[in-house]
């Protein structure tokens, strides 16, 4: 009899086991080896945008800099300017070798937040419209978050002069003030379309701030500015000479 009971009891238990492994769902397996290069482009990739940042420490990372170059501290900002170009472009180029061989490197491959290294990359290349769409795809199926690719959608609308949705790209020019005779640094938050209710989209999309908050640690207090104004300051700014210290 406790044969008979046993072997009714292991009838009874196996299918569901078996039921409750094909349920289990299988987590992915990173690429571990793909990952650590990506966190290691992204520490490149912040290097010289760290040195430029401004703050109360600026001159004294400009003095150090100056110091390691051998260069006087007034060249140091058109100096970090082109090693950060350099290196932004070895990192565009390496990371589209990445997407030919895997396709986006998003959420399931590596994980976050090194999913969004490749993205940034993007984002600080020319290649914005060629890899907007992809983007986009991988925004959809969860693999990179949405409002990363609302903050990629307006930095490509604002390259193409028109107005951004959600307000997250700020711009600044120097433009000459007819009075002093000298230039003046004017900065403010690129136009948006629709700007009366872009704290709703930003909302909707992700973004934890608002467009107000977003200016402001921008260094920028935030006005509504039409596309018109914004292109007369341009246009300012390109036609004026230089300004000379």
């Amino acid at each position: 009899m406790p044969t008979i009971r046993l072997a009714l009891i292991l009838t009874v238990l196996l299918p569901a086991l078996c039921a409750a492994c094909r349920s289990t769902p299988t987590q992915p397996t990173l690429n571990l080896r793909l990952k650590r290069e990506l966190d290691s482009i992204e520490v490149v990739d912040q290097r010289y945008r760290k040195l430029m940042m401004g703050g109360t420490t600026m001159n004294s990372r400009f003095d150090s800099v100056a110091r390691a170059a051998g260069i006087p501290p007034e060249q140091v900002g058109p100096y970090l300017s082109r090693r950060m170009s350099a290196q932004d472009s070895t990192n565009v180029v390496r990371i589209a070798q990445i997407i030919d061989q895997y396709g986006y490197p998003g959420r399931t491959l590596v994980g976050t937040p090194t999913n969004e290294v490749a993205l940034l990359v993007i984002q600080h290349s020319t290649r914005i419209p060629q890899y907007l769409p992809l983007v986009k795809h991988m925004a959809d199926k969860g693999e990179v978050d949405f409002y990363l690719y609302a903050r990629m959608l307006d930095r490509h609308l604002m390259y193409q002069g028109q107005e951004q949705i959600y307000g997250t790209q700020g711009c600044g020019y120097s433009v000459p003030n007819p009075t002093t005779g000298q230039h003046d640094w004017i900065k403010f938050i690129w136009p948006i379309k629709d700007a009366a209710h872009v704290n709703e989209r930003r909302k909707k999309a992700g973004f934890d701030s608002t467009v107000e908050a977003n200016a402001q640690r921008l260094g920028i207090q935030y006005k509504p500015m039409t596309l018109d104004e914004a292109k007369r300051i341009e246009q300012a700014a390109k036609a004026a000479p230089p300004s000379h210290p």
